[in-house]
């Protein structure tokens, strides 16, 4: 009978290219009761030796057996039913289950886990950069590529997912630890200047899709808290609106989903001018449960929002803006006439006043020379 080479047990022996080689013992398959072999290389002897101590010292208490049954694939589903459903908000999962079956699966799922190398994680993410936007109608004119920030996100899973690993002793390190992420750059705000909004709201109005934009410049609201509004959150008689839930895209499906945060949970008063138009929107749809429904009767898709606002902005002979701009239009406009930044604060939901403050610190330092300059008149006048 065969010796049964105990777990680290190592050896050296100079190849014939030259090279030493350092072999070790990790463990054995659970099905053929074989060692299972890895090795180390290096120049010289001495480099092999020192290598190999090391790899045998990282790989104490690696259950390389256990570890042999998991790909990539399967460790990730391990690892989001157990423990990303547990700990994260659930509009988070879910997005977070959409980068891992469109993405990641497809490109590294059936490699082993204890295969996995900061290789194969490099070619993957310059591989979404360059293509890895998934083929959707309405993602035809979008760049082919995915953004820096999504690929950073794309590698918090995979990074998250190996460190479970490592605690389970199932890889000896995290091959996530020593990738290099593209640079997240910060897009720069827009905002539409008080005298482009007329231009704006004019086109909306020819285009027919006056309201949605109207009440957006007048809310502050999210996208997907926008199109996830319904009547039932409405009261056109006190004259507010709440917000309970957004509309997002997971797996290629527009669905309803939760808000990220408690705070995102909020009424907000409506204008006079407001609680009109949406008494027209609401004579507009009939029956639909939706304020903005799609022409099939449920909620509009975002990417198709997105499309429509370019196209009103190219026609109206304006720049090209961000949705998300038309929440920092209401934003920045509130602030440079006279609300506080808390009362901002509350009702584009964040999560404190700092944050409001630091996102719009532009609009507030200029309120300050304003101020700055007002006391400076008051007080001339006085000496």
């Amino acid at each position: 009978m065969p010796k049964r080479r105990a777990n680290g047990e190592g050896n050296i022996r100079k190849r014939k290219d030259g090279r030493w080689e350092g072999r070790y013992t990790v463990g054995h398959d659970p099905e053929t009761g074989k060692a299972i072999i890895k090795n180390v290389l290096g120049k010289t002897q001495t480099e092999v030796k020192e290598k190999l101590k090391k790899a045998i010292e990282e790989n104490v208490g690696i259950d390389y057996g256990r570890a042999k049954t998991y790909t990539v694939g399967n460790w990730l589903d391990v690892w989001y039913e157990n423990y990303a459903k547990i700990k994260m908000r659930p509009s988070t999962y879910l997005t977070y289950h959409g980068y891992i079956e469109n993405h990641i699966k497809p490109q590294l799922g059936k490699i082993l886990l204890n295969d996995l190398t900061t290789l194969h994680l490099q070619q993957f993410y310059k591989k979404l950069l360059a293509e890895g936007r998934v083929e959707r109608i309405e993602a035809q004119k979008q760049p082919k590529g995915l953004s820096a920030k999504t690929v950073r996100n794309i590698h918090q899973i995979i990074s998250s997912a190996l460190k479970l690993a490592v605690e389970q002793r199932l890889i000896a390190r995290n091959p996530a630890d020593g990738c290099a992420l593209p640079k997240a750059e910060r897009k720069e705000m827009q905002t539409l200047p008080v005298e482009q909004l007329t231009s704006f709201l004019r086109e909306a109005k020819d285009s027919g899709v006056f309201t949605l934009y109207y009440i957006d410049l007048t809310t502050g609201l999210r996208r997907g808290e926008l199109l996830g509004l319904k009547w039932l959150d409405i009261d056109l008689e006190k004259g507010d609106l709440r917000v309970q839930r957004q509309i997002g895209r997971v797996d290629g499906k527009i669905i309803e989903m939760p808000l990220k945060t408690k705070n995102a949970y909020r009424t907000l008063p409506l204008s006079a001018d407001a609680i009109s138009v949406l008494k027209m929107q609401k004579c507009k749809v009939g029956n639909s449960e939706w304020v903005f429904p799609s022409p099939t009767g449920g909620p509009m898709s975002p990417d198709s929002v997105l499309h429509m606002l370019h196209r009103v902005l190219k026609r109206a002979g304006l720049p090209k803006v961000r949705f998300h701009d038309l929440r920092h239009t209401f934003a920045t406009l509130a602030l440079q006439n006279g609300v506080d930044i808390k009362t901002v604060s509350g009702m584009l939901g964040h999560f404190s006043a700092g944050f409001t403050l630091d996102t719009y610190a532009h609009v507030t330092t200029s309120a300050k020379r304003e101020a700055a300059k007002t006391m400076g008149n008051i007080l001339s006048g006085a000496v």
